[in-house]
Formats: structure tokens, sequence, C-alpha cells
């Protein structure tokens, strides 16, 4: 997640959209005011190398940004960068964004964040999240799909409030390049941004109509209804 004092804009950052390549990418043109929130530390040195800047200014004092466990601050249990604990995180919210920055930042700034084919999104998290596993361990792709909570991405409720769509604009990660350069125009940075290509996941190319049968295929349609609706998407 970044704002840009600099630019007066905010990107939400979505799961699987290729926000981590984004967020390289702006951090090359955020000043020293702008926040940007940290990432996964092995990729942290090539944002340094690309972009020259680093994680900032995303430690916060605010009555809303919850505490940590009184147990794990005994134990001294490291603190996660991903957790709302730090402030500023990644995949944080636009409700908790906007709380923070307060009504007249939220309302002057140009907001926006990407999306994804859900059908196409899923095998990505799929892939993601079980990149680990042994061959023999790995589940199979309804196997993963029954443990809803593990496999469901919430994408749609990190760029809306109450049901609503909340960013200005919501790019398509289908059209990547000309719609991050939509937003840029729009956001009025003048300066050619280039898109990176990082923490992209592993695992092929095969087409992600590969992985479905008809049951997982209506359920995903079930989980994602409202961003199938919302961006025309078809399986």
């Amino acid at each position: 997640m970044i704002v840009s004092h600099a630019h007066r804009f905010i990107f939400i950052k979505t799961q699987k959209t290729a926000g981590t390549s984004i967020e390289v990418a702006l951090s090359a043109i955020c000043g020293v005011d702008d926040i940007i929130t940290p990432i996964q530390s092995w990729i942290e040195g090539e944002r340094r190398e690309t972009a020259g800047r680093g994680p900032q200014n995303y430690r916060l004092s605010h009555p809303l940004v919850p505490r940590r466990a009184w147990w794990k601050r005994l134990a001294g249990r490291p603190e996660r960068h991903y957790h709302p604990s730090v402030g500023y995180y990644d995949h944080m919210p636009a409700w908790r964004v906007k709380a923070y920055l307060g009504d007249d930042v939220w309302a002057s700034y140009f907001k926006f964040a990407f999306e994804r084919n859900p059908w196409d999104r899923q095998v990505s998290w799929y892939r993601y999240k079980t990149k680990s596993k042994a061959a023999g361990e790995r589940p199979d792709f309804p196997r993963f799909l029954a443990d809803r909570r593990r496999a469901f991405v919430d994408n749609f409720d990190l760029y809306s409030i109450d049901g609503e769509v909340a960013v200005d604009f919501l790019g398509r990660y289908e059209s990547l390049e000309e719609d991050f350069a939509e937003a840029m125009r729009r956001a009025g940075v003048n300066d050619q941004v280039a898109l990176p290509r990082v923490n992209a996941s592993k695992g092929g190319t095969t087409d992600y109509r590969a992985f479905y049968d008809e049951a997982s295929r209506d359920l995903v349609a079930g989980w994602y209804a409202r961003e199938i609706a919302l961006l025309d998407y078809r399986y």
C-alpha cells in the first residue's frame, strides 16, 4: 500500500494482481514524506535497486491501530510487517486507510487498485499458497478449494467500503500496463513509470480453465459474484 503526498494518490494493494510490481514502480517516484509499506524481505533488496526507496513512514500512532497481543510482546515474538499493529501495512483495506488519513485527504487524493478475473486469480492463489509443498504433499485444486478459510481471496473488501467501490479507478490485471499508465495519467504523474516483474507465481502457463470442473467453476463464481458482476468477467 502506498500513499503519495507528493503526487496526491493512494494505491490500494490487492492479492495476485501484480501489486508488488506496482509498489516497486511507485516507490521510484515517491518523496521523503510519502508512505511506503514493507513487502517481503527478499524483494526489498530488489525494490531498493530498482526504486532507490524502501519502506518508510508506515508506523503510526492512532486510536484505531490495534495493539499486538500481550503474550506476543511478552514472548518477544517478532512483529510481522503485514500485521495491522504496525500502522500502515500490506494489503490494507480502504476503510482503514481512510480512517488513518482522514476524510479530507481521502476525498482529495486519487485512489486506485487492480482486479483480476477471479477464476484465473484463484489458480494463481492456489499456486502461491501451495508452492512450498513437495509434489506428493501438494493438494489438488478441488481439495484446496474445500478449505474456504485458506482459499478465499478477499479483494473486493480491500477496495470497497460498506459494499461500495471506494477507489476512483479500478484497473484490470488483464490489461495491466495500459491500465497502470492510465492510473498514472489520472494521478497527474507525467514521467513514464516502468513496471518491473517481481513476485510472480511460478507453476507454468497452463490455461486456468484446465484446473476446473463444473463444481469448482460454480463455487468460485459464487465466492466472487461481486467482482464478476462489477467488471463483467467471464469464465
